[in-house]
Formats: structure tokens, sequence, C-alpha cells
């Protein structure tokens, strides 16, 4: 196995070791992994999985991996110049997937006591159902608040479920302490970097699914940033091996009411300054007041070229029932994007923006309004 190690003060770990954070500052791991150049003229007769990237990902020297068939997902055009890649058609209805099958390999070969998770939906029932397939057990902790249908999720799969009274932070303060049990593996979207060697496989497929191109702006939607740094690691790669001849733009989008990365961006700071106030805000996936990763996430897209938007809640509201008078039901966390790109002026050239979560999750946000029609975007 690899190694982890810590950006901010180079200690380095195992990464067969149940270790989930630096010891000296608390900080989340990196991994020191270098990947090979993937063959595209191969791909064609490959697994249909993520793993197919083989080259590319940590762990996959060893064969056979758990799968359930992840990745792989459709790319549709929305206007002449916007394509919509639909990852809420993945196995458990969301994105995350893409990393929860390499942290549920990981603990497969480590075999520990336990697995916890922390989530506020999305995550957790990615972990619960690859654990599921691993033949792990597993507990997920989830605020209060939680969708319904999310919970209801999460248990089918044969997940524990701790809910945790208080928002999003404190279920991951009470996930992390749960963590520092011996023998207990904390398969931690944020902290844990194989999840986001599992994520830049959003962008290997569509350099794939372009021919060996990539499209000239990547809209992302950030809380923790999973997304938007899988996407820059594959970036990099991909670049790096003479594969693309150049980098798109990484834009990133949070929901205005919990904004803490677009305002540091626009006031030019390397990191958080503080953390922002948790408020209510229908994105909630994407709510996170102080994410772990925030120097990394403002870095990556400050070396692309980027920039940070926000999108009020009445914008999500009309993204989301856009989308759907289209064929494409998305939760609302998952809508952000949409709902940028047609809220600001169009980029140069191709954009592409992810719809993470299936809109079965948690409903639509608000009720329909009669005659509305979609809104196209030049």
């Amino acid at each position: 196995m690899t190694t982890y190690v810590c950006s901010r003060c180079q200690v380095h770990s195992p990464a067969s070791a149940l270790t989930w954070c630096c010891p000296r500052c608390r900080g989340p791991w990196d991994l020191d992994f270098t990947s090979a150049p993937v063959d595209l003229t191969s791909l064609a007769s490959r697994v249909n999985s993520l793993w197919r990237y083989a080259e590319a990902l940590p762990l996959a020297t060893e064969i056979p991996h758990i799968s359930l068939g992840e990745g792989r997902t459709p790319l549709v055009p929305l206007t002449d110049t916007v394509a919509a890649k639909l990852d809420f058609l993945s196995p458990t209805l969301s994105f995350k997937d893409r990393g929860a099958v390499m942290l549920a390999e990981l603990a497969r070969r480590l075999q520990p006591d336990a697995v916890v998770a922390d989530s506020s939906g999305n995550a957790g029932t990615a972990v619960a159902a690859y654990c599921a397939r691993a033949g792990l057990d597993c507990s997920v902790y989830v605020p209060e608040g939680t969708s319904p249908k999310k919970l209801e999720q999460i248990r089918a799969h044969g997940a524990h479920v701790v809910v945790v009274p208080g928002d999003r932070e404190a279920t991951a303060h009470a996930a992390r302490q749960a963590a520092d049990t011996t023998g207990v593996f904390y398969a931690s979207h944020v902290y844990n970097p194989h999840f986001l060697h599992g994520t830049k496989t959003y962008v290997y497929e569509l350099w794939e699914e372009l021919g060996g191109r990539l499209p000239d702006t990547l809209v992302v939607p950030v809380g923790n940033g999973t997304l938007l740094l899988g996407s820059a690691l594959a970036v990099e790669e991909l670049y790096g091996h003479g594969l693309v001849e150049r980098r798109p733009a990484l834009v990133a989008v949070q929901a205005e009411a919990v904004a803490p990365l677009a305002a540091a961006f626009h006031a030019g700071a390397d990191d958080l300054p503080e953390p922002a106030a948790a408020r209510p805000t229908l994105a909630e996936g994407i709510a996170i007041p102080n994410p772990p990763r925030a120097a990394q996430i403002l870095r990556a897209v400050r070396a692309t070229g980027g920039t940070f938007h926000t999108v009020t809640e009445a914008q999500i509201r009309s993204a989301q029932l856009d989308l759907a008078r289209r064929g494409l039901y998305v939760e609302p966390t998952g809508v952000a994007c949409w709902a940028a790109v047609r809220a600001t002026a169009p980029r140069p050239g191709t954009t592409v923006v992810p719809l993470c979560g299936a809109g079965a999750k948690t409903g639509l946000a608000a009720a329909p309004e009669e005659g509305n029609r979609p809104q196209s975007v030049q």
C-alpha cells in the first residue's frame, strides 16, 4: 500500500494503519502516490467501472476489487456549450460512490473491528452500501434533520445510524471521537485521500468520453471540496502525462447561505480566516462552515484560473425545477452548479456541470409553478 503524508507538517504514516489524521496537527492526509498514464485506446475492452482506470488508482494492483459498477455515468447536453454529467445515476444515486468504493476496498483489506463515517446523507449512504458489498459492519453519524429518505437508504444497507443533535460540524466531531477508538476505520470522505482518488475518475471519464480532451471549464459544487480536489488531481495527472494539452478552469460553487470558501477566495486569503456561521440552506450537502481542506481548495481553484460563485435559495429552487422539466430530477445540492451557470455570464468554450444527487433522495425544494419553461444558456 501507499503512504499517507500531511501536507502541512510532512508527517508520514503507512496507509495500512488506522491513523485517520495527522497525529501532530490533526489535519487531513494526502497520499504519496504517483499515477501512470492511462492508455485511451485500451479502455474499450476494460471493466465497466471506475477500476478501468487502474493505472491512475491506488489499490488497483490487487484484484478482484469490490464494485457496484460505479462510474460511467452519461454526459448529456443542456445547451450548445454546456453539458451535464449525470452522476445522480450512480448505484446509490450520488457521485459519492466514486470515493466510497475506494474507502470500502481499503477497509476490506485492513479488516478493522468497525467502520464509522459521518455525513449529511449521500456520503453515508455510499459508504453503507459499499461496506455492505464488502461484508463490513458500518455506523454512520448524521445530523438531526437529515432527509428521512436518506436515513431509510442507509439503514436498508444494514448500517447503524447515529443521529447527532446539532449541525454538520457536531456530527463530524462525534464521528471523529469514535474514530479515535482502537481498531476503528474512519471512512472519511474528507480526511482520507483515497476518497479523492476515487472522485478524480469523474474527470477521467470526461476525458475518455470526449476522445482524449477535456472541456474548457469544469463547474463543481464545493462544501468539503471532495469532487473539486479529485478533479484537480485528475487534471494534473492528465496534463502531467501529456494526455491533455491544457488545464480546464475549475469554477467552484457554494450556497450563498454558507459560503466561507467563496468569501476567502474573493478576499485573496490563502485559508479560512474563521469558520462561517451555520445557516440553513436547501443545498445541505455543501453547507460546510469550516472545511478541513480549505487551503487546498483555494489553491486548486487559483492554479487553474478559476473562480468561485455563490447561488441563492431562489436560484437553487429555480434550477431544480428547470432541470426537472428537462427530464432530470436532481436534489437541491446537486443543482447548485446549474444554478450558477444560469445566473452568471457564460465563460468561453465548453462547460461541464455535475448533477450530483438524485431528487428522489429529498424531493422538490418548492412546489412547481405552472407555466415555467426551461431557460436557455448561450
